[in-house]
């Protein structure tokens, strides 16, 4: 998947600035700038492909003041927040890390709907794993 040089500068920037709010879900809500013609509140089926374990397919739910949850199979990840920055779409779930801070970042262009994009796995700080994302229809799950 080829990206524009310009959402490759912009994905550079709110990573680091996701990494940098999201520990405090007060503080990175303070950060949310979503455009008043377009709502992301809701839930989207997510597949992600192309990492080095393989992928998964889950549901993202994502709550007008800012919140975000993961649900894949039966697992729930409760902790999580999104943000609209630049025309880019960015949702950071705490996960499990074993010791260290960990988190699962869904990254992708902010149109009008939400369909592909990046998937990054984070472990202290580090770049885990990555891979393709891909955005079901809103409503979808």
């Amino acid at each position: 998947m080829r990206f524009p040089k310009a959402f490759l500068v912009s994905l550079a920037a709110v990573t680091t600035l996701t990494v940098v709010a999201s520990p405090a879900p007060a503080m990175a809500r303070g950060f949310i700038m979503e455009p008043t013609a377009r709502s992301y509140s809701g839930n989207f089926p997510v597949t992600v492909t192309g990492t080095k374990n393989g992928g998964f397919t889950g549901c993202l739910t994502l709550t007008p003041s800012g919140f975000a949850t993961l649900t894949i199979g039966t697992e729930r990840f409760t902790y999580g927040t999104f943000l609209v920055v630049n025309d880019l779409f960015v949702a950071t779930i705490q996960a499990q890390g074993y010791g260290q801070n960990a988190g699962l970042l869904f990254i992708a262009p902010a149109t009008r709907r939400l369909t592909g994009g990046v998937y990054e796995e984070v472990y202290g700080g580090e770049n885990f794993q990555s891979g393709a994302l891909a955005f079901g229809a809103k409503g979808g799950c």
